[in-house]
């Protein structure tokens, strides 16, 4: 059954066969969640699908141009280029979203340089690499200004859960990011 074939045998099929029917189905595979993607950046339903539009047409000029391991983090990776390109040409919404970044990077004390997409990108990459609870909170707490206890209501966390969590959020950011420079 089609359904039951894994991302990367439809992706081989597709390579071999040059079958659009194969792509088709890996990219419906992941439309749902393309969609929440663009609207967590965008915050808006009809800008979050048109993003999601050209991160298909994206996906289908780019991907016989690369390996891909892994196509759905793939994917991933062109929606939140994709969203942060938007967001750059919305220099209001872009703005926002950098000055309330401005307070991760000040409490991490993360960069003196002046290039706040460059934290942007930084953040946003590294988000990933934290505990799922991190990630919401911190997530909630400065990209949506959620309260500690919009976020306690809305996850089932104690307030004093939610403070840990960021706390220990913004801690794994701080590591990530002198591991990453000791490492340039």
């Amino acid at each position: 059954m089609l359904s039951e074939k894994k991302d990367k045998e439809l992706y081989e099929l597709y390579l071999q066969q040059k079958n659009n029917k194969w792509l088709g189905l890996l990219l419906e595979r992941y439309t749902l969640i393309l969609l929440g993607v663009c609207m967590k950046y965008l915050r808006n339903e009809e800008d979050a699908k048109d993003a999601v539009q050209t991160v298909f047409e994206k996906a289908i000029n780019e991907i016989e141009k690369q390996k891909i391991e892994n196509f759905g983090g793939w994917l991933y990776k062109i929606s939140v280029n994709e969203c942060l390109m938007r967001l750059r040409k919305n220099k209001q919404l872009f703005t926002e979203l950098t000055e309330k970044l401005e307070n991760i990077d000040t409490d991490l004390n993360i960069s003196e340089s002046k290039d706040k997409e460059e934290d942007l990108v930084f953040i946003e990459k590294n988000l990933t690499q934290l505990a799922k609870e991190q990630k919401d909170c911190l997530e909630r707490f400065y990209l949506f200004n959620q309260s500690y206890s919009k976020i306690s209501e809305l996850t089932g966390f104690s307030t004093n859960e939610v403070k840990s969590h960021i706390q220990n959020g913004k801690r794994r950011l701080r590591l990530i990011y002198i591991k990453q420079k000791q490492n340039d």
